[in-house]
């Protein structure tokens, strides 16, 4: 596995997030530096790797598709195990969460939901929740991962995402272990239209916000 890449916080992070990207972006994507800026201004340190066909893209790979999701659970916990060597070597003691964009948060939430996690993670945060494929909201709903997780899991997602937006949503039931954030007139990438008085930087920043209020609930319970 590729190094870690590490946003961090001025001061000591209060959490350290270890975030997947999404099934077409890389880790260094627009969106996923954004959202790691706006963590660490809130922080979280966040700690972005590559599932392997993502990384063979950047190698000079072919452009292939990512493999099912429950195919790259095993890569996630691999990358968690480096991650918590990493923090032991650095004298790291605090909360870890896992996460991601879109896949890369479906991924986290089925990792959660085995039986192998270090109580040392203590949540789930999912940045733009794929609950149906784009635009089939008719189609089977992804919520047996959200139902399975063995932690809370905090869903941040914009109010019309082609993948579950907040008036489908409400027809849904959610495990009580599962809260949602909507982001004002956010797209699935949060960017609201040119209209709304909502902005890409003010829906990052308030995702990044909601998330440490999260972290800082799960320490205090």
């Amino acid at each position: 596995m590729a190094d870690f890449l590490w946003t961090r916080p001025d001061q000591a992070p209060t959490a350290v997030l270890l975030l997947a990207h999404g099934a077409g972006a890389a880790m260094d994507s627009s969106f996923m530096n954004r959202l790691a800026n706006a963590l660490a201004a809130h922080g979280i340190a966040a700690v972005r790797f590559e599932f392997a066909y993502m990384a063979k893209r950047r190698d000079g790979g072919p452009k292939a598709p990512p493999p099912k999701a429950d195919k790259l659970i095993g890569e996630f916990q691999t990358a968690l195990q480096k991650l918590l060597a990493e923090m032991k070597a650095e004298g790291l003691d605090g909360p870890v969460l896992i996460g991601g964009k879109s896949m890369g948060g479906r991924v986290a939430a089925m990792l959660a939901g085995g039986s192998s996690l270090p109580s040392r993670v203590k949540a789930v945060a999912c940045f733009g929740y794929p609950f149906h494929p784009t635009g089939q909201s008719d189609a089977t709903w992804r919520l047996e991962p959200l139902e399975q997780s063995n932690r809370p899991v905090l869903i941040l997602q914009g109010d019309r995402d082609p993948f579950g937006n907040r008036e489908e949503l409400a027809g849904i039931t959610l495990p009580e272990k599962v809260s949602i954030i909507y982001l004002e007139d956010g797209n699935h990438d949060f960017g609201p239209r040119g209209q709304s008085p909502a902005t890409l930087d003010s829906n990052v920043t308030a995702a990044a916000a909601a998330t440490a209020g999260f972290a800082a609930k799960l320490l205090q319970a």
